[in-house]
């Protein structure tokens, strides 16, 4: 949550602080119409009288407009008709519907088509044929189709509080500091007020080559907005920009933005999703533009409405394009979307990207209350088409940030920038200074710091998480824990994180302490890691439950269903080496002395029938780790990898090593995974993991893979949701999860569904596996008993010729936050205490 916290910290902030008064709103909606015809009018201009506050149509000729101030008067425009006024309720809620009169002195001809509205076909529609030229013709135009490109590009970002309140502007806190405020001339964005919050811009040189296929950015200068890195973390805040307002490509077949995928206008299959149609001819330049609308044939899809402009020859290249989405998108917190693509013909006789611009406006309420407006405007200059690159310029990494880039100073941005800026925007870099010495600023802050991070920050060090504070179960009763962590401010090559716990009905003290040296002089959570780390850990866990996975203490986690009362007290003496590579490759070597000694309704018997009360091991770990392309929320003291279309793989090796430190056995565990995002356009978007694991040698019980439970009403993604604690264990086992969701594309076409902005998500889960004799009790001696219930039932089972399987189908974005699965399992249902169905919840922030 700490990148979505980081995102939305100014909002949420003057959501808690503000109470918005609705009163002098005007809201107006309808539909226009050809008076003669009765046809709906798409992109008719709708403006409030004698403002800058306006709309248009949607292809559906339907409007809505809303001003936060009394209005009077509505204008209505369109080319080839005469103008209404049309006078209204100021400050009221109202419909108008209007009928456009064909104005005879601007038009040759006018045809009146009686009888039913036309259904749209694919089928002999001109401008069905013009786009399935454009994507025939996509290879030829775009910036690949050259043998090496380079060019010079300027990166502006802008983010903004919208639609701000006179109320909340003439706060006590906001008395003496108006000038902070900017007027809105947005016409997309409600409101009349700005209060800027964060700027960046960056200029680099990039490079590209076709064959072979290589590319490489050089950032010659990056300025952004600093906080106060108590608060806000300045490095995880620019990843999570930067990973929203992502590089527009309109020839792509998918185009992320907003961290979603939407499909391209112009891709392979576009037809099948967009109505297009032919509304104008631009015949007063060489070659003809002709200008194209398109529209979702399903408002609710994610897919994106507009217009883009296409030559008329030849090569149908794409010389500018505009649009956004529809109001009845199932997108999350976005009030407005506005994407605008300039193209220039270049020396080559094609057309080359001049200007993106992408602006969108976020907010709880989709036109009530403050929002925040994220502005990404880039322009591309001095291109150069198939000259000679040197090698050299590509070696190294393909994105390389000059060591002075952030240092430049104002002279060097005034020469050097290829876009204007205003002086209002220049100010936000001293204005967020004055801000930020707001003594009621600091206060809230602390604050939202605490609820939406988990972490009270002292300086030096910071306490947390809250969620841990307090929690329970069947062995410790009342659990009570207080721990932190060191930050930067005290040093940056030693890191160390405590916790000390103790339960009531156990009587127990549990602790953690680990140090960390980095070896790199860099945060330890910063990529390229490079640190030793130092542990010991006495505590509580389930067996099978890996900490990576679950949060044992985590307050929620807390309740869970049927019989768990089973528990391992645990000693962890761990000292761990971790080496990360520019390329993402990685290995981490550990070591590791684990002493175990079970409790509540666990016990170890030896084939004697005689308790075990401890069990101890020592072993020496190799994990090789290696993800192509992988980007990070990364942050002063976080890190937390971005799910994307690339592969991660990971190889681990442990070896158990008898008469080492008290370790008891031998063994060798090998273990392989891969996870992989794949997205299928408007079908959503999958989440696999293919996971493998053999054990080599002789172990009891508690040494083979227990697969990962889950006995709690909360969805676990990566555990059997239907599987008990300590249920299967394996000595060699293969695995398969897919997790789907379906972005709402089939609820978006069910009426009553389609307004709850509903999304589907099914997921299947197999895990295949087995117990050799060796290792199996039943077969051989010196092992210890697989776990009973008090009854005499058997608890623990080696898996049969048949895998494990469970599989889910939910409902996500409840309220925009809540997923509900009901899960089945598909076997092994004659095992005791087990269920074949149940209901599991997950919170999952996604726009």
């Amino acid at each position: 949550m700490k990148p979505i916290y980081s995102f939305f910290l100014f909002p949420l902030l003057v959501f808690i602080v503000q109470v918005n008064a609705f009163a002098q709103r005007t809201v107006v909606s309808g539909t226009v119409r050809d008076a003669v015809t009765k046809e709906t009018l798409p992109n008719v201009s709708v403006f409030f009288k004698d403002t800058q506050i306006g709309t248009q149509t949607d292809i559906n000729g339907k409007y809505t407009i809303v001003s936060p101030n009394p209005q009077s008067e509505l204008s209505f425009n369109y080319v080839g008709y005469r103008t209404v006024f049309k006078n209204i309720v100021a400050s009221a809620t109202q419909e108008f519907d209007i009928a456009l009169v064909p104005d005879a002195r601007a038009l040759d001809e006018v045809v009146i088509v009686g009888g039913k509205k036309v259904r749209y076909r694919n089928k002999d529609n001109p401008a069905v044929e013009l786009i399935r030229q454009v994507i025939a013709h996509k290879d030829e135009n775009r910036i690949k189709s050259y043998n090496t490109v380079s060019y010079r590009e300027y990166e502006k970002m802008l983010f903004s509080l919208s639609n701000v309140s006179d109320k909340f502007r003439n706060k006590r806190m906001f008395r003496n500091y108006q000038f902070l405020f900017q007027e809105q001339d947005s016409t997309l964005i409600g409101g009349k007020n700005l209060l800027p919050v964060y700027i960046q811009e960056k200029l680099a040189d990039n490079y590209l080559s076709k064959n072979p296929e290589k590319n490489k950015t050089i950032v010659i200068g990056e300025k952004q907005v600093q906080f106060d890195s108590r608060y806000i973390d300045n490095k995880g805040l620019k990843t999570y920009f930067d990973r929203m307002y992502q590089d527009i490509d309109i020839y792509k077949n998918n185009i992320s933005v907003i961290s979603n995928e939407f499909l391209s206008p112009i891709a392979d299959g576009a037809p099948a999703f967009y109505k297009f149609f032919i509304t104008d001819t631009i015949k007063t330049q060489k070659p003809e533009i002709i200008e194209l609308s398109f529209t979702p044939r399903n408002t609710g899809d994610m897919l994106f409405e507009g217009k883009i402009y296409v030559t008329n020859d030849s090569h149908y290249a794409v010389t500018g394009a505009s649009f956004g989405v529809n109001k009845n998108i199932n997108l999350n917190f976005v009030r407005a979307l506005k994407i605008d693509l300039d193209f220039e013909a270049n020396d080559k006789g094609k057309y080359s990207l001049s200007k993106s611009n992408l602006l969108a406006d976020f907010g709880i309420g989709k036109t009530k209350g403050i929002g925040f407006t994220g502005e990404r405007t880039v322009t591309f200059k001095n291109y150069q088409f198939d000259t000679a690159l040197p090698d050299t310029i590509f070696q190294g990494k393909s994105t390389v940030v000059l060591a002075d880039a952030a240092k430049r100073n104002d002279q060097f941005w005034e020469k050097n920038r290829l876009d204007t800026i205003s002086k209002n925007q220049l100010k936000i870099y001293g204005n967020i200074d004055t801000l930020q010495n707001l003594p009621s600023f600091k206060r809230t802050m602390k604050i939202v710091t605490l609820l939406f991070a988990g972490y009270q920050n002292l300086g030096p060090y910071e306490i947390g998480p809250v969620n841990t504070f307090y929690s329970f179960n069947n062995v410790e009763g009342l659990r009570l824990r207080l721990g932190g962590r060191t930050t930067p401010e005290l040093s940056k090559r030693y890191y160390f994180e405590n916790y000390v716990a103790y339960g009531i009905k156990d009587e127990k003290w549990k602790f953690f302490l680990s140090g960390t040296y980095s070896l790199n002089n860099k945060s330890i959570y910063e990529f390229p890691q490079n640190y030793i780390r130092a542990s010991f850990q006495r505590d509580t866990k389930i067996p099978g439950q890996e900490l990576q996975f679950v949060q044992e203490d985590n307050f929620l986690l807390s309740f869970k269903r049927g019989v768990n009362d089973m528990l391992l007290y645990n000693d962890f003496y761990r000292l761990d080496y971790v080496k990360e590579f520019e390329n993402h490759f990685s290995y981490n070597l550990g070591f590791k002395k684990w002493s175990q000694t079970p409790a509540g309704g666990l016990n170890y018997l030896n084939s004697d029938n005689q308790l075990v009360n401890r069990l101890t091991t020592s072993e020496v770990s190799l994990q090789l780790r290696y993800a192509p392309n992988e980007k990070f929320y990364q942050g002063k003291i976080y890190r937390v990898p971005i799910a994307d279309r690339y592969p991660v793989f990971t190889l681990r090796y442990t070896a158990g090593l008898k008469g080492v430190l008290g370790g008891e056995y031998n063994y060798h565990n090998f273990l392989g995974s891969i996870d992989k995002r794949f997205y299928l356009s408007q079908l959503g978007y999958s989440d696999v993991t293919v996971e493998g694991s053999y054990i080599a040698g002789k172990v009891p019980f508690p040494l083979l893979d227990i697969h990962r439970a889950n006995q709690t009403y909360a969805y676990q993604l990566n555990s059997y949701n239907l599987m008990n604690f300590l249920e299967f264990v394996s000595d060699h086992y293969v695995s398969i999860n897919i997790d789907h969701n379906f972005n709402g594309f089939f609820f978006n076409k069910v009426p009553l569904l389609k307004r709850l902005k509903l999304r589907e998500v099914v997921s299947f889960k197999a895990l295949y596996g087995g117990l050799r004799n060796e290792n199996n009790p039943n077969y051989q001696t010196g092992l210890y008993q697989l776990p009973i219930y008090e009854n005499g039932a058997q608890r623990t089972y080696a898996l049969g010729n048949q895998p494990y399987m469970e599989g889910s189908v939910g409902v996500g974005n409840i309220f925009k936050l809540l997923r509900v699965d009901l899960v089945r399992r598909f076997n092994y249902l004659n095992n005791p205490e087990v269920s074949e169905w149940g209901i599991r919840a997950r919170v999952k922030f996604d726009f």
